[in-house]
């Protein structure tokens, strides 16, 4: 990586992600998922947080389709959460019923990894992820939209379909 951030031509880092519709008991290997794939991943601060859960995974849930169509395999939303909450928030929001996969980073140790590791004390959110999203090719960061501020606008779904 080149700084702190994950920026564009870098490889991911090893990571084990973990979900309840996981192979391997719940345990995700990020590398091997994305090994001669086309992946787009969104990070975000929480489950069932209002602008997680009414902008940014609805925002991935409407382009789906058209981002299959440019060539991406899946979409991937991932968030420090636990997977047993990942899941409930993938069926409560239809994000699963769309094909969305729902990762849990549940020690914040990716999101650390590339940079996106932040507090919002008002809010309670300790160790949480910053808003973003990324085109990963064969584990290489091919486009990266991080978000400098509050709300979900370059990091959104249309603005990802845009851009690739």
């Amino acid at each position: 990586m080149s700084g702190n951030e994950i920026a564009v031509g870098d490889r991911l880092p090893e990571a084990t992600l973990l979900s309840l519709h996981a192979d391997d008991g719940k345990k995700v290997a990020l590398a091997e998922k994305l090994k001669g794939r086309k992946v787009v991943i969104f990070g975000l601060p929480g489950a069932f947080t209002s602008t997680c859960s009414t902008t940014h995974v609805p925002s991935f849930m409407r382009t789906a389709k058209a981002l299959a169509d440019k060539g991406v395999d899946e979409i991937i939303c991932l968030s420090v959460n636990d997977p047993f909450v990942m899941d409930a928030w993938g069926k409560a929001t239809g994000a699963i019923a769309a094909g969305i996969t729902m990762l849990a980073d549940a020690d914040g140790s990716f999101t650390k990894a590339i940079g996106k590791a932040y507090d919002w004390v008002p809010d309670g959110f300790y160790g949480r992820s910053r808003r973003y999203s990324m085109l990963v090719e064969d584990g290489v960061v091919t486009r990266y939209f991080p978000e400098d501020k509050p709300g979900c606008n370059i990091s959104a779904g249309e603005h990802m379909l845009s851009e690739i």
